[in-house]
């Protein structure tokens, strides 16, 4: 045999052998494909079924939105009951129902902290589902891969609230966009999203390419090239499996310019994305004068005192709000007030915010640490989870309005602050930097800064105004908020899910 004839041999048995190994194996594909499709179909069959028992039970459709802390207090929250509010006011012949983990408290209890701190009352009861396994989507749960875990965390929270209340519309107004394709594939559902913030972004993924020490990015992966080389790995990915989920979205309302220009790279989904600004309570403060300032000022000079100046704060107690940077740039405006007479008694910070659990509340402790490690826990207020008018006169009396996280996707606070005739003085990026904070009638609106020294600076700056050129930022910035306002929101968020509604069958 000639040495060609026997190559010719050896190639027919190698291909003998890997015929014989791949037949089994796509055998066994086709299989497991079919009995996943199967079990799609009937899980999918057993649904509907479901939806449609409990459709001849009522006799109207349900729209459900997910939203696991609705009972947080936070901004997401506001938006939450404003757009219910919207959606109820306009078809009356339609449930609501809110999934949440918020456990321990009844529907009037979440809907009076609605009242209480948001100062918004719906003109009907909605139906809360209760769900158990909240824990899945916490982060503390999943020190390392916390992206990858919170996300397939939200993938069983999603399951849990389906099989639990199958809806005809399914809106996620808190940004699990792996909920997305459970209800659409799974319920049969027609779908919505509202998004504040997105999972992951291009800054994230500049943050860790730099090897830029955040609170997302440990010095540990910061410091070493192959941690980091492997987390940018992850979040490439990642940024993919959080597309593909985000584009089973019919509907997608996005909440600033910074986050449209990300929901846009990542869901490619141009035609069915729309920016809808958060509703932000501006009328509340729209009666308050804001020329007392000017007469106060006055008064206390011909009495011989000095105006304290309160800086407030208003933000969850989490950690991308950076407090830490608020209390270290507050210092270093005590060390340059402090060669003042009276410096250091004319200013105080005053920090308000909601804790969601625990890990707030520890923070919280942490960061009154800090104040007595830095020696100004005598300045330095801490306010958490008030009422709507308790946080209306804290705004209403400050000079200032102090907002330090870096990327804010919108800035509901932002605004509040501008509303209520605050100077603002917030971070150099985001939705603040794009949307908000920017000229009005060709003059400033407030300030913006980035770290602990521009922050300080500016601060004395605004502090070291004539009342009446504080007088005149106010003014323009309270006219340029009023787009911000529920009115402006509600008309916004339903010609934006009208394709939704519309298809719901009465």
């Amino acid at each position: 045999m000639s040495g060609h004839d026997h190559l010719s041999l050896c190639l027919c048995d190698l291909i003998r052998l890997l015929w014989s190994l791949l037949l089994p194996c796509f055998c066994l594909c086709l299989v497991l494909t079919s009995l996943l499709f199967l079990l799609v179909f009937g899980v999918r069959a057993w649904l509907q079924s479901n939806r449609k028992a409990r459709r001849s039970r009522d006799g109207r459709p349900a729209v459900a939105f997910f939203h696991p802390y609705c009972n947080a207090g936070g901004g997401g929250e506001r938006v939450l009951w404003c757009a219910i509010r919207a959606l109820q006011n306009r078809f009356e012949d339609v449930d609501f129902v809110v999934y949440t983990g918020d456990q321990g408290v009844t529907a009037e209890q979440i809907l009076d902290g609605a009242r209480r701190r948001f100062n918004i009352r719906l003109p009907r009861p909605v139906r809360f589902v209760f769900l158990k396994h909240r824990l899945l989507v916490e982060a503390n749960l999943y020190p390392h891969f916390t992206l990858l875990g919170q996300s397939l965390g939200s993938l069983f929270l999603g399951w849990e609230a389906l099989t639990s209340f199958t809806p005809d519309l399914y809106i996620d107004s808190m940004g699990y966009a792996f909920t997305l394709p459970v209800f659409r594939y799974l319920g049969g559902c027609r779908v919505g999203s509202y998004v504040h913030y997105p999972t992951i972004s291009t800054d994230m993924l500049s943050v860790v390419r730099e090897r830029n020490p955040r609170f997302n990015n440990a010095d540990y992966i910061s410091n070493n090239p192959v941690l980091s080389a492997i987390k940018v790995i992850y979040y490439c990915a990642f940024a993919l499996l959080y597309g593909l989920a985000g584009s089973c979205s019919d509907v997608v309302m996005v909440n600033s310019t910074w986050t449209l220009g990300h929901i846009l790279a990542l869901w490619r989904a141009p035609n069915r994305t729309s920016v809808v600004y958060p509703p932000c309570d501006v009328q509340a403060f729209l009666g308050v004068p804001l020329e007392e300032e000017e007469e106060e000022e006055k008064k206390e000079r011909k009495d011989g005192g000095k105006k304290c100046h309160s800086i407030v704060s208003v933000a969850q107690f989490r950690p991308e709000k950076d407090h830490q940077l608020q209390i270290k740039a507050f210092r270093k405006l005590l060390d340059k007030k402090g060669a003042e007479p009276g410096g250091r008694e004319s200013v105080k910070l005053v920090l308000i915010g909601g804790c969601r659990n625990q890990e707030d509340e520890e923070r919280v402790r942490m960061l009154r640490g800090l104040c007595h490690e830095l020696g100004v826990g005598d300045r330095v207020e801490f306010k958490l989870n008030i009422p709507f008018e308790e946080l209306k006169k804290e705004l209403v009396e400050a000079t200032v309005g102090l907002h330090t996280m870096w990327n804010e996707h919108f800035g509901i606070g932002v605004v509040e602050c501008m509303a209520a005739g605050t100077v603002i003085l917030a971070h150099k990026s985001g939705g603040p930097k794009l949307d908000i904070v920017v000229p009005y009638d060709g003059g400033l609106t407030g300030f913006l800064a980035d770290d602990e020294d521009s922050y300080a600076e500016v601060m004395e700056r605004i502090l070291n105004l004539t009342p009446s050129t504080r007088l005149d930022i106010r003014r323009r910035a309270r006219q340029s908020v009023a787009r911000f306002s529920d009115l402006e929101f509600e008309a916004s968020f339903l010609a934006a899910t009208e394709p939704l509604m519309g298809t719901l069958e009465r």
